[in-house]
Protein backbone atom coordinates (compact mmCIF):
# COMPACT_ATOMS: atom_id res chain seq x y z
CA UNK A 1 0.00 0.00 0.00
CA UNK A 2 1.35 3.42 -0.93
CA UNK A 3 1.71 6.23 1.60
CA UNK A 4 -0.96 8.25 -0.19
CA UNK A 5 -3.38 5.34 -0.10
CA UNK A 6 -2.76 4.91 3.64
CA UNK A 7 -3.39 8.62 4.18
CA UNK A 8 -6.67 8.34 2.30
CA UNK A 9 -7.88 5.78 4.85
CA UNK A 10 -7.34 8.11 7.80
CA UNK A 11 -10.31 10.03 9.14
CA UNK A 12 -10.74 13.28 11.03
CA UNK A 13 -13.48 15.05 12.99
CA UNK A 14 -13.46 18.84 12.75
CA UNK A 15 -16.32 19.82 15.07
CA UNK A 16 -16.64 18.89 18.76
CA UNK A 17 -16.98 20.42 22.20
CA UNK A 18 -15.47 19.94 25.66
CA UNK A 19 -16.08 21.28 29.15
CA UNK A 20 -14.27 24.44 28.05
CA UNK A 21 -17.72 25.37 26.70
CA UNK A 22 -20.85 23.21 26.76
CA UNK A 23 -19.42 19.71 26.28
CA UNK A 24 -19.70 17.02 28.94
CA UNK A 25 -16.08 15.79 28.86
CA UNK A 26 -12.80 17.49 29.70
CA UNK A 27 -10.47 18.11 26.72
CA UNK A 28 -8.21 15.19 27.69
CA UNK A 29 -11.19 12.82 27.73
CA UNK A 30 -12.33 14.13 24.36
CA UNK A 31 -8.94 13.25 22.90
CA UNK A 32 -9.02 9.82 24.55
CA UNK A 33 -12.38 9.22 22.88
CA UNK A 34 -10.90 10.33 19.55
CA UNK A 35 -8.03 7.86 19.97
CA UNK A 36 -10.52 5.06 20.68
CA UNK A 37 -12.41 6.07 17.53
CA UNK A 38 -9.09 5.80 15.62
CA UNK A 39 -9.24 9.38 14.40
CA UNK A 40 -5.98 10.74 13.04
CA UNK A 41 -6.87 14.39 13.66
CA UNK A 42 -9.53 16.36 15.51
CA UNK A 43 -10.32 20.04 15.81
CA UNK A 44 -11.63 21.14 19.20
CA UNK A 45 -14.24 23.83 18.51
CA UNK A 46 -15.62 25.07 21.81
CA UNK A 47 -18.01 28.02 21.83
CA UNK A 48 -16.26 31.38 22.11
CA UNK A 49 -13.09 29.98 23.67
CA UNK A 50 -9.85 28.21 22.87
CA UNK A 51 -9.31 27.53 26.55
CA UNK A 52 -9.34 23.74 26.16
CA UNK A 53 -6.90 23.57 23.25
CA UNK A 54 -3.61 23.39 25.18
CA UNK A 55 -4.84 20.51 27.34
CA UNK A 56 -6.21 18.69 24.30
CA UNK A 57 -2.99 19.10 22.33
CA UNK A 58 -0.92 17.81 25.24
CA UNK A 59 -3.17 14.75 25.45
CA UNK A 60 -3.01 14.28 21.70
CA UNK A 61 0.78 14.27 21.73
CA UNK A 62 0.74 11.32 24.09
CA UNK A 63 -2.02 9.42 22.30
CA UNK A 64 -0.98 9.92 18.68
CA UNK A 65 -3.91 12.15 17.75
CA UNK A 66 -3.27 15.46 16.00
CA UNK A 67 -5.26 18.22 17.68
CA UNK A 68 -5.89 21.41 15.71
CA UNK A 69 -7.01 24.55 17.49
CA UNK A 70 -10.52 25.72 16.74
CA UNK A 71 -13.59 27.51 18.04
CA UNK A 72 -17.25 28.04 17.18
CA UNK A 73 -18.59 31.57 16.92
CA UNK A 74 -22.24 32.63 16.88
CA UNK A 75 -22.77 35.44 14.38
CA UNK A 76 -25.63 37.26 12.71
CA UNK A 77 -26.56 37.65 9.07
CA UNK A 78 -29.30 40.25 9.37
CA UNK A 79 -31.74 38.79 11.89
CA UNK A 80 -30.60 35.23 11.25
CA UNK A 81 -28.13 33.66 13.67
CA UNK A 82 -25.51 31.47 12.02
CA UNK A 83 -22.50 29.64 13.40
CA UNK A 84 -18.97 29.88 12.06
CA UNK A 85 -16.14 27.49 12.85
CA UNK A 86 -12.63 28.87 13.13
CA UNK A 87 -10.36 25.94 12.21
CA UNK A 88 -6.57 25.45 12.37
CA UNK A 89 -6.07 28.59 14.44
CA UNK A 90 -2.45 29.57 14.97
CA UNK A 91 -2.35 32.84 16.97
CA UNK A 92 -4.49 31.83 19.90
CA UNK A 93 -3.65 34.93 21.90
CA UNK A 94 -5.21 37.07 19.17
CA UNK A 95 -8.52 35.28 19.13
CA UNK A 96 -8.65 34.69 22.89
CA UNK A 97 -8.58 38.41 23.58
CA UNK A 98 -11.51 39.04 21.28
CA UNK A 99 -13.45 36.03 22.46
CA UNK A 100 -13.14 37.03 26.11
CA UNK A 101 -15.48 39.91 25.29
CA UNK A 102 -18.08 37.49 23.98
CA UNK A 103 -17.71 35.14 26.94
CA UNK A 104 -18.50 38.10 29.17
CA UNK A 105 -21.62 38.57 27.06
CA UNK A 106 -22.52 34.91 27.65
CA UNK A 107 -22.20 35.44 31.40
CA UNK A 108 -24.46 38.49 31.27
CA UNK A 109 -26.92 36.49 29.20
CA UNK A 110 -26.85 33.63 31.70
CA UNK A 111 -27.61 36.00 34.56
CA UNK A 112 -30.51 37.52 32.58
CA UNK A 113 -31.92 34.04 31.88
CA UNK A 114 -31.80 33.19 35.58
CA UNK A 115 -33.56 36.48 36.38
CA UNK A 116 -36.28 35.65 33.85
CA UNK A 117 -36.73 32.17 35.33
CA UNK A 118 -36.97 33.65 38.82
CA UNK A 119 -39.58 36.13 37.61
CA UNK A 120 -41.61 33.16 36.36
CA UNK A 121 -41.47 31.32 39.67
CA UNK A 122 -38.46 29.06 39.00
CA UNK A 123 -36.11 29.37 41.98
CA UNK A 124 -32.90 28.62 40.08
CA UNK A 125 -29.70 30.36 41.20
CA UNK A 126 -26.84 31.65 39.09
CA UNK A 127 -24.49 29.64 41.30
CA UNK A 128 -26.25 26.45 40.24
CA UNK A 129 -25.68 27.33 36.57
CA UNK A 130 -22.02 28.24 37.20
CA UNK A 131 -21.56 24.82 38.84
CA UNK A 132 -22.70 23.16 35.63
CA UNK A 133 -20.26 25.29 33.60
CA UNK A 134 -17.22 23.92 35.42
CA UNK A 135 -15.28 27.03 34.48
CA UNK A 136 -16.29 26.88 30.80
CA UNK A 137 -18.12 29.50 28.75
CA UNK A 138 -21.73 29.74 29.93
CA UNK A 139 -24.50 28.72 27.55
CA UNK A 140 -28.15 27.67 27.59
CA UNK A 141 -27.21 23.94 27.86
CA UNK A 142 -25.67 24.73 31.26
CA UNK A 143 -28.92 26.40 32.36
CA UNK A 144 -30.82 23.35 31.13
CA UNK A 145 -28.59 21.02 33.15
CA UNK A 146 -29.08 23.17 36.25
CA UNK A 147 -32.84 23.05 35.73
CA UNK A 148 -32.68 19.25 35.49
CA UNK A 149 -30.42 18.97 38.55
CA UNK A 150 -32.79 21.20 40.51
CA UNK A 151 -35.81 19.10 39.58
CA UNK A 152 -37.52 21.91 37.68
CA UNK A 153 -37.70 19.95 34.40
CA UNK A 154 -37.36 16.30 33.40
CA UNK A 155 -34.86 16.66 30.57
CA UNK A 156 -33.14 19.03 28.15
CA UNK A 157 -36.02 18.96 25.69
CA UNK A 158 -38.46 20.15 28.33
CA UNK A 159 -36.01 22.84 29.48
CA UNK A 160 -35.87 24.34 26.00
CA UNK A 161 -39.49 23.75 25.02
CA UNK A 162 -40.84 25.23 28.24
CA UNK A 163 -38.30 27.89 29.20
CA UNK A 164 -35.13 28.42 27.14
CA UNK A 165 -36.04 28.14 23.45
CA UNK A 166 -36.68 31.16 21.22
CA UNK A 167 -39.99 32.75 22.15
CA UNK A 168 -40.18 30.99 25.52
CA UNK A 169 -40.44 32.90 28.85
CA UNK A 170 -36.73 32.76 29.75
CA UNK A 171 -35.25 33.22 26.29
CA UNK A 172 -32.63 35.99 26.13
CA UNK A 173 -30.98 36.90 22.83
CA UNK A 174 -27.20 36.90 22.49
CA UNK A 175 -25.08 39.98 22.04
CA UNK A 176 -24.59 40.28 18.31
CA UNK A 177 -21.46 39.55 16.31
CA UNK A 178 -21.81 40.18 12.58
CA UNK A 179 -20.57 37.59 10.10
CA UNK A 180 -17.91 39.83 8.57
CA UNK A 181 -16.46 40.59 12.01
CA UNK A 182 -16.45 36.90 12.96
CA UNK A 183 -14.59 35.97 9.77
CA UNK A 184 -12.07 38.76 10.36
CA UNK A 185 -11.41 37.50 13.91
CA UNK A 186 -10.69 33.99 12.62
CA UNK A 187 -8.37 35.26 9.91
CA UNK A 188 -6.53 37.46 12.41
CA UNK A 189 -5.84 34.28 14.38
CA UNK A 190 -4.39 32.57 11.30
CA UNK A 191 -7.28 30.17 10.78
CA UNK A 192 -10.00 29.54 8.24
CA UNK A 193 -13.67 30.46 8.64
CA UNK A 194 -16.18 27.69 7.87
CA UNK A 195 -19.98 28.02 7.79
CA UNK A 196 -21.08 25.47 10.41
CA UNK A 197 -23.99 23.04 9.82
CA UNK A 198 -25.56 25.32 7.19
CA UNK A 199 -28.19 22.80 6.08
CA UNK A 200 -31.33 24.60 4.90
CA UNK A 201 -29.73 28.00 5.62
CA UNK A 202 -27.17 27.61 2.83
CA UNK A 203 -29.02 29.35 0.02
CA UNK A 204 -26.97 30.77 -2.84
CA UNK A 205 -27.39 34.44 -1.91
CA UNK A 206 -26.21 33.85 1.67
CA UNK A 207 -23.16 31.89 0.47
CA UNK A 208 -22.30 34.67 -1.97
CA UNK A 209 -22.47 37.29 0.80
CA UNK A 210 -20.29 35.24 3.09
CA UNK A 211 -17.74 34.58 0.35
CA UNK A 212 -17.57 38.34 -0.26
CA UNK A 213 -16.64 38.69 3.43
CA UNK A 214 -13.88 36.09 3.10
CA UNK A 215 -15.57 32.78 3.97
CA UNK A 216 -13.22 29.86 3.40
CA UNK A 217 -15.38 26.76 3.57
CA UNK A 218 -18.63 24.95 4.31
CA UNK A 219 -19.32 22.19 6.80
CA UNK A 220 -20.55 19.73 4.22
CA UNK A 221 -20.88 16.68 6.46
CA UNK A 222 -22.89 17.15 9.66
CA UNK A 223 -25.34 14.83 11.46
CA UNK A 224 -28.22 17.25 10.87
CA UNK A 225 -27.82 17.32 7.07
CA UNK A 226 -29.90 15.34 4.64
CA UNK A 227 -28.25 13.65 1.67
CA UNK A 228 -29.65 16.34 -0.64
CA UNK A 229 -28.28 19.13 1.56
CA UNK A 230 -24.85 17.51 1.64
CA UNK A 231 -24.81 17.21 -2.14
CA UNK A 232 -25.87 20.84 -2.58
CA UNK A 233 -23.15 22.02 -0.18
CA UNK A 234 -20.51 20.03 -2.06
CA UNK A 235 -21.67 21.77 -5.23
CA UNK A 236 -21.36 25.20 -3.63
CA UNK A 237 -17.80 24.39 -2.53
CA UNK A 238 -16.86 23.64 -6.12
CA UNK A 239 -18.69 26.65 -7.49
CA UNK A 240 -17.28 29.20 -5.06
CA UNK A 241 -13.81 27.70 -4.52
CA UNK A 242 -14.41 26.78 -0.88
CA UNK A 243 -12.82 24.01 1.16
CA UNK A 244 -15.03 21.24 2.51
CA UNK A 245 -15.32 20.37 6.19
CA UNK A 246 -17.23 17.95 8.37
CA UNK A 247 -17.68 16.80 11.92
CA UNK A 248 -19.94 15.16 14.45
CA UNK A 249 -20.66 18.28 16.56
CA UNK A 250 -20.10 15.89 19.45
CA UNK A 251 -20.71 17.09 23.01
CA UNK A 252 -19.53 13.96 24.80
CA UNK A 253 -22.99 12.78 25.83
CA UNK A 254 -24.77 9.53 24.98
CA UNK A 255 -27.13 9.90 22.07
CA UNK A 256 -27.49 9.76 18.33
CA UNK A 257 -24.25 11.60 17.60
CA UNK A 258 -21.02 9.63 17.69
CA UNK A 259 -17.51 11.00 17.51
CA UNK A 260 -16.07 10.40 14.04
CA UNK A 261 -19.39 9.29 12.55
CA UNK A 262 -19.14 11.55 9.48
CA UNK A 263 -16.07 9.73 8.05
CA UNK A 264 -14.33 12.95 7.04
CA UNK A 265 -11.18 12.15 5.02
CA UNK A 266 -7.79 13.37 6.22
CA UNK A 267 -7.26 15.06 2.86
CA UNK A 268 -9.93 17.62 3.78
CA UNK A 269 -7.85 18.73 6.77
CA UNK A 270 -4.77 19.01 4.56
CA UNK A 271 -6.67 21.24 2.12
CA UNK A 272 -7.84 23.39 4.99
CA UNK A 273 -4.32 23.86 6.33
CA UNK A 274 -3.13 24.89 2.89
CA UNK A 275 -5.91 27.48 2.80
CA UNK A 276 -5.01 28.71 6.29
CA UNK A 277 -1.44 29.44 5.14
CA UNK A 278 -2.66 32.59 3.38
CA UNK A 279 -3.57 34.11 6.79
CA UNK A 280 -0.30 33.29 8.49
CA UNK A 281 1.92 36.12 7.38
CA UNK A 282 3.66 38.47 9.80
CA UNK A 283 1.35 40.20 12.27
CA UNK A 284 1.39 43.97 11.80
Amino acid sequence: MTASAAADERFVDLHMHSTASDGALAPTLVVEAAAKARLALICLTDHDTVGGVAEAQAAGAGLGVEVAAGCELSAHDGEKEVHLLGLHLERLEVIEGRMAEFRSGRERRGAAIVEALNANGVALTLEAVEKECGGGAMGRPHVARALIAGGFVRDTREAFDRWLGAGRPAYVDKERLEVDDAIAIVHAAGGIAVFAHPGKDADRSRIERFVAHGLDGLEVRHPSHTADETARLEGYCGEFGLVMSGGSDWHGMPGARVLGQMNVPYAWADAQRQRAARYRGPVA
